[in-house]
């Protein structure tokens, strides 16, 4: 009798204790979004590389939601059967905007994942994102979105995930074309140019397209751009906040350039220039 009373007291305790929220998350808190696919040690892995704490809030992400969000923009193939990206979102301090970093993810980039996350309305969050394996890195968005509404206690509606997914798809197919880095960046200039100066017409934001690829020395065939302007026309009829789009990748970019001019960041340069190095000195090598 009396084991069972102390039983049931532990359970009316635990009720009554008032369990922490994810709305509840505050700077420097993470939540991790974990394939279901991974196996126990995968996950573990993951976990470790993250810097997760124990007691971290985790997030399945299936590989059913993956097709769900990708399945217009890419192919089955691409998408595959398994879910295994994986990710960890750290809340940020208000008005620091987003940053991104990657690991065995080939083919969507940092700035593209940045570029789509605030199409999405994601704000102030440091982003790590990884998988077990080389993985093309579509599917890890619908996780981060499904976390950062959690964290956040915020629905996004669901046109606003597909047209995330569907700008991340197309700049990175651009970006096999033009490069990684001009289809990332041309995203972010159409879109600060639309935050400034709202097209009333195709004719308009056609101007917008031509005049971003002018710009940054880019060119784009007659394809590219009808494929751009229908992009940006669905945006547009999105109930999409283009201020905070335009203060976003503002702070994006800050955020990059702070790195840079950081000591961290300068290491980081000085490693890339002694790799140029030493790759010209090995290429004469070879023909001395």
């Amino acid at each position: 009798m009396m084991k069972k009373l102390l039983i049931l007291l532990t359970a009316v305790c635990l009720f009554l204790v008032p369990i922490r929220s994810f709305a509840d998350m505050a700077e420097g808190d993470m939540i991790v979004t974990l394939g279901e696919n991974l196996t126990e040690t995968q996950k573990n892995q993951l976990l470790e590389e993250m810097g997760a704490p124990k007691d971290v809030q985790i997030v399945t992400v299936s590989n059913q939601e993956e097709h769900q969000y990708l399945g217009k923009y890419v192919s089955k193939s691409l998408i595959g059967t398994k879910a295994i990206s994986s990710s960890a979102i750290t809340i940020a301090p208000s008005g620091s905007g987003i940053k991104v970093k990657t690991k065995n993810i080939n083919w969507v980039t940092d700035e593209m994942y940045v570029n789509a996350l605030i199409t999405a309305g994601v704000k102030d969050a440091d982003i790590y994102i990884t998988a077990p394996i080389s993985v093309s890195g579509t599917a890890a968005l619908t996780g981060i979105i499904k976390a950062y509404e959690i964290s956040a206690d915020k629905t996004i509606p669901e046109e606003v995930k597909q047209a995330a997914n569907q700008e991340m798809v197309e700049t990175a197919k651009l970006g096999d074309a033009i490069g990684a880095e001009n289809a990332a960046a041309l995203i972010a200039k159409i879109k600060e140019e639309i935050a400034k100066n709202q097209p009333k017409n195709d004719q308009e934001l056609r101007t917008i397209i031509e005049q971003a690829a002018k710009e940054l020395n880019v060119t784009l065939t007659e394809e590219q751009i009808q494929r751009l302007m229908d992009l940006f026309n669905k945006l547009k009829s999105l109930n999409i906040d283009w201020n905070q789009v335009s203060d976003q990748l503002n702070k994006a970019k800050d955020r990059i350039s702070k790195f840079l001019q950081s000591e961290e960041g300068q290491g980081f340069l000085e490693k890339v220039k002694q790799f140029f190095i030493w790759l010209i000195d090995a290429i004469k090598a070879l023909f001395s």
